[in-house]
C-alpha cells in the first residue's frame, strides 16, 4: 500500500461583505476544513476568503494563500503558505487548479472566472446556496452544457461536510 501524505485542498473563491451570512458561513466553513484535517487554498483577497483563512489558521489549519502580488506580504497575512505569483488577475487559473474541489461563496466578475477555468479542468463546485450573491444561481446555471464536474450546493455546514464526503474529501 502507498502512503498518503498529501491531504485533501480545497480552494474558496468568492466575495461577501462583512455582516451578510454568506461571510459568516465563509468563516464557518474555514473552522470547519481546518478542524476536518483540509488544506485551505484562498487568495485572502476579499473579505469572505480572507476571514475563511483567518478562521483556518485559528484553528491550527494549514492556509495556503496564492497572491497575485510578486512580494510577500506582512506578517500579519492570514496563511501558513503564501505563494506570490506575480501574474496579476492569471493568477485565477492557479486558483482553480490548486483545490481538489472548490467552494464559491457570493462572487463576482474574478470569482466567475475562477468557476470557469475550474469548470473547464473538471474540478468540483461547491456553491453555497440562499445567502445571496453570484453562487447562488451556480447550481442552475453551470458555466456552459459540457458537465464538466459536479455542482454540489450547500447552505450550512452540515450540507457542505456531507458534498465533501460526496466527494470522498472526507472521511467518515
Amino acid at each position: 500500500m502507498t502512503p498518503s501524505f498529501r491531504k485533501p485542498q480545497i480552494a474558496i473563491l468568492g466575495s461577501a461583505d462583512p455582516g451578510s451570512l454568506a461571510f459568516d458561513l465563509a468563516a464557518q466553513a474555514g473552522r470547519f476544513l481546518a478542524e476536518s484535517g483540509i488544506t485551505l487554498v484562498s487568495g485572502c483577497g476579499s473579505p469572505a476568503t480572507r476571514v475563511a483563512a483567518e478562521h483556518a489558521v485559528a484553528a491550527g489549519g494549514t492556509v495556503l494563500s496564492v497572491i497575485p502580488e510578486g512580494s510577500m506580504p506582512a506578517a500579519d497575512w492570514p496563511a501558513t503558505v503564501v505563494v506570490p505569483c506575480g501574474m496579476g488577475d492569471a493568477r485565477n487559473l492557479i486558483m482553480a487548479l490548486a483545490g481538489d474541489a472548490c467552494i464559491v461563496i457570493g462572487g463576482r466578475a474574478g470569482t466567475i472566472s475562477e468557476v470557469c477555468l475550474a469548470w473547464l479542468h473538471k474540478r468540483p463546485l461547491l456553491p453555497l446556496v440562499g445567502a445571496g450573491g453570484w453562487s447562488d444561481g451556480l447550481p442552475g446555471n453551470p458555466p456552459d452544457e459540457r458537465g464538466n464536474s459536479p455542482i454540489l450546493p450547500w447552505h450550512d455546514i452540515a450540507e457542505l461536510r456531507a458534498q465533501l464526503r460526496h466527494l470522498q474529501l472526507l472521511a467518515g
